[in-house]
């Protein structure tokens, strides 16, 4: 079994035991998080769709750490105009390992 999810703004497929990296949740270590945005649900019998969200399904999972992504660095330049300008970003992000899918 497995679920198409949505959180942060972005789309995951996760199956049971999946450890996947979304972006920041507040939720401390350790606890649960429910994750109510369920696109699709692919089962053995079928796959279910939903219209966008599938009715009363979900997805448990656990939050394992939280962290910084490595660094991403934006240069811009003109050449012979003397204009640089140089920006370095880190993007945070939870991990969420997944305990189960119910629907």
């Amino acid at each position: 079994m497995y679920a198409l999810i949505e959180t942060g703004g972005k789309q995951y497929r996760v199956s049971g035991g999946d450890v996947i990296r979304v972006e920041k949740i507040d939720a401390e270590p350790g606890s649960s998080v429910d994750i109510t945005k369920v696109l699709l649900l692919g089962k053995d019998d079928g796959t279910v769709t939903g219209t966008p969200l599938v009715e009363g399904a979900s997805v448990k999972a656990t939050v394992v750490k939280h962290g910084k992504e490595d660094k991403v660095i934006v240069f811009k330049y003109r050449r012979k105009k003397n204009y640089r300008r140089f920006r370095g970003h880190r993007q945070r992000y939870t991990e969420l390992k997944v305990e189960a899918i119910n629907g």
